[in-house]
């Protein structure tokens, strides 16, 4: 397994580790729950190196993203992140990624940790394919990334930086420590504001004191804490937030897992814009009426989490499958996002899970299940 350059730090921490997408992370440190708490209340540092960063930069940059990417990519500004999909020629998700626009002809993509071989692999057979004069340069083990989400989390940073509270959602600025680059994006996957920073690995040690000034995570009062992947998980479940081998599949078409914000079918038809892999799949999909089971938010009746493939049901009938669920800390009940048919997705249906050692009465709601408030 590798190890991100945070590997030491969480060991300190008394981290639980376990094998990741081949990467040796934390799962936990305290609890899951008193985590997912600490982020909901106050703060909590993440180490997300594990995701893949892979600089896309040259004379055919945009053209070669606005091929691979559902979203726009030409209209984005500098200093502007933007999430989108990436799809195979049947419509299916390969990934999800976040585009960050560095310069005209200059690109950095966030990849999951599970797909970045093979998304590169995706990338270079469609640079060649369509003769595009450009450079790909996976960064990802010369560079680190961590997160800090929570309600807590700005006034921390700008302790740092008066710059970055000032950013919008989805902007990021490049700030400079001492010697050394960082990029620092008001993003995150937990439903909380907060930020994302990518920096090299080398400078973790120096960046971690910067951002842990006058922070002692150890402290049961301490404004931020060190979060695993447990308390990830259940952060983003509650936020709606797909994840990729549960919401999202090479199989699930792009149109069915609730992101079709993520989706612009029409960029070819503007100024620069091109028609993206997967879009003529898409656009026969939308013509039949949509994709046959669309993602929908569950609540679950009674104290036991049910989980991914546990069988939906309406009427004693199979009808869908859950794809991820929790006893929800925040909620404090049990919710879940599936797939059903859709004529069945109504907010206010009755449905059934199952188990298979007991079922359970559920209904289906507006999703996110927890919105963060505004102001």
């Amino acid at each position: 397994m590798q190890r991100t350059p945070l590997y030491k730090f969480h060991v300190d921490a008394g981290a639980q580790m376990v094998d990741f997408a081949g990467w040796e992370m934390p799962i936990r440190y305290a609890g899951i729950i008193e985590e997912h708490k600490q982020v909901r209340t106050s703060g909590g540092l993440f180490d997300v190196s594990h995701m893949g960063r892979v600089k896309i930069h040259g004379r055919h940059a945009r053209k070669f993203l606005e091929r691979l990417c559902t979203r726009r990519i030409s209209d984005m500004q500098s200093g502007q992140c933007r999430y989108s999909l990436v799809c195979n020629e049947a419509g299916g998700v390969r990934d999800d990624v976040i585009v960050y626009r560095m310069d005209e002809d200059e690109f950095l993509v966030v990849v999951n940790a599970s797909n970045r071989e093979k998304l590169l692999e995706h990338f270079d057979q469609v640079r060649a394919t369509g003769d595009f004069s450009l450079k790909i340069d996976d960064q990802t083990l010369s560079t680190a990334m961590v997160a800090l989400q929570g309600p807590k989390v700005m006034d921390l940073v700008g302790k740092v930086s008066k710059e970055i509270p000032t950013l919008k959602r989805y902007r990021f600025a490049i700030k400079n420590l001492v010697i050394l680059k960082l990029i620092v994006s008001r993003t995150g996957y937990t439903g909380e504001d907060g930020v994302e920073v990518i920096l090299p690995s080398g400078a973790v040690d120096m960046a971690m004191k910067l951002l842990l000034k006058d922070v002692n995570p150890k402290d049961p009062n301490a404004p931020l804490k060190p979060v695993g992947l447990g308390a990830r998980d259940t952060l983003r479940i509650e936020a709606a937030m797909p994840l990729y081998g549960h919401e999202l599949g090479e199989g699930i078409s792009a149109l069915a897992c609730g992101v079709d914000f993520a989706i612009s079918m029409d960029k070819h038809t503007q100024e620069k814009g091109e028609r993206f892999i997967g879009q003529d799949a898409l656009e026969r999909t939308a013509a039949e009426g949509g994709p046959k089971h669309k993602l929908v938010g569950l609540e679950v009746e009674g104290r036991r989490r049910v989980g991914q493939n546990d069988v939906i049901k309406s009427g004693g009938r199979d009808v869908g499958h859950v794809t991820s669920g929790c006893l929800s800390p925040t909620l404090d009940k049990v919710i879940a996002m599936g797939f059903i048919e859709r004529e069945l997705t109504t907010p206010g249906t009755g449905l059934t899970v199952s188990t298979g050692r007991a079922e359970f009465a559920a209904r289906v709601v507006p999703m996110p299940f927890y919105k963060l408030a505004k102001g």
